[in-house]
């Protein structure tokens, strides 16, 4: 068991249960996890008006209302989107490899992307997917986000890192994830090629350097420990990614998050360095989203509720960062729909009863209900293991489709 896993999932008053290890077979025992849908938070002892709660956080040194980035898929983050999620107190964070950076005009491209069937989707993502990134497009993306006063984040794969580091941090952004399905600081690669070296990319960049993903306490605390500003933590949840089905890698959120929680405060006390972490994928509602921050995220990262927005770049669907691979595409596309603005989701006031707006809203009314004044003491509520949690008394929702059934 990895130190550090002894968490937050079963907690009472007077004790904590560590997760039981379970026989799989003659030759292996297994851990159990938790996804986000198993588990429950419980109020405790005092309540909070939501209007004197203080939900922000900081990363990089920069600081945000709402805790919450918006996935760096093309679906979801273009330039006029990483705007307006600055403005009204979140963070987007663009993904350099996508299409904005390698067209001049991507709209086009999006309307291709919207208007294709499902049996001809990845062939065609895999078509304009291949047209080579432009690193003056990358300069021009940043400079227009951070014209209008905005946050400029970024996003790359490590290769990406290596080829277009320089021209990201000469351009001026203010942070810069490196994010694939799994990342480590022990990277074997093929003979003569060169691998990004982490330590030495948080150290010399100039940059914040927000790094994942991961699911495991020893993997976050060693990119910790390699400089990284953030770890984001998730592999294959998201409503568009497809990894679990085809590597049948990863570890349900509730579980992941938690651990790499342990990690980060182990770091903290060996190092006197705060290090957030981020829970990226398998986040639709406001629950979901107060789940992980209790499980010991600092924020969460989501996509398809964001590609929901009628800003949003994606026309109503939201596809997933690794579904244009030439060789193995590990991911799909999925039709979100349009429900409102940008504001409305973020801020409200909601016009859906489902949790999927107002989602500062969501987070402060919990926090106010469960006594947190603070994400530091949301991240200490008692949580339980409730499988019944969504279903428990909602027969007539499930049967209308409506609320909770939808």
């Amino acid at each position: 068991m990895d130190p550090g896993s002894e968490a937050r999932l079963i907690a009472w008053p007077d004790c904590i249960s560590l997760p039981v290890d379970i026989q799989l077979g003659r030759s292996r025992i297994v851990r159990r996890a938790y996804g986000i849908d198993e588990i429950a938070l419980v109020p405790g002892g005092r309540t909070v008006d939501p209007d004197v709660t203080d939900s922000s956080w900081s990363l990089g040194g920069i600081t945000r209302e709402i805790p919450i980035i918006a996935s760096a898929m093309d679906g979801v983050v273009d330039v006029a989107m990483a705007v307006e999620l600055s403005r009204l107190g979140a963070l987007g964070v663009l993904n350099i490899e996508g299409v904005q950076c390698r067209y001049d005009d991507p709209n086009p491209v999006l309307d291709r992307i919207a208007a294709v069937g499902k049996e001809e989707f990845v062939p065609l993502m895999q078509e304009l997917y291949s047209v080579p990134v432009r690193e003056d497009l990358i300069r021009s993306r940043i400079a227009e986000i951070k014209a209008q006063g905005a946050i400029a984040a970024v996003s790359a794969t490590p290769v990406a890192a290596l080829r277009f580091g320089k021209a990201i941090a000469e351009a001026g952004a203010d942070l810069f994830f490196v994010q694939a399905t799994v990342v480590s600081t022990e990277h074997v690669g093929p003979e003569g090629r060169q691998t990004l070296d982490l330590a030495a990319l948080c150290r010399d960049m100039g940059v914040p350097v927000v790094i994942g993903n991961t699911v495991t306490y020893a993997v976050a605390l060693d990119l910790m420990r390699a400089g990284a500003a953030g770890v984001m933590v998730g592999i294959g949840p998201g409503a568009a990614c497809t990894s679990r089905g085809v590597l049948g890698v990863g570890i349900p959120q509730a579980t992941s998050v938690a651990d790499c929680a342990a990690a980060r405060d182990d770091y903290f006390q060996e190092s006197g360095r705060y290090v957030p972490i981020v829970a990226d994928g398998g986040i639709v509602t406001g629950g979901d989203i107060c789940k992980c921050l209790a499980c010991g995220a600092d924020a969460v990262m989501i996509g398809s509720p964001i590609a929901r927005a009628s800003e949003a770049p994606g026309r109503g669907f939201h596809w997933g960062m690794a579904t244009p691979s030439p060789v193995l595409p590990r991911g799909t596309r999925i039709k979100v729909g349009t429900t409102g603005s940008l504001e409305k989701i973020l801020r409200g006031p909601a016009s859906l009863d489902d949790g999927t707006q107002n989602l500062l809203g969501c987070i402060r009314t919990s926090m106010g209900t469960l006594g947190a004044r603070t994400l530091k003491e949301m991240q200490q509520v008692e949580v339980v293991v409730a499988p019944s949690l969504l279903t428990e008394g909602k027969v007539y929702q499930k049967a209308q489709q409506l609320g909770m059934g939808k």
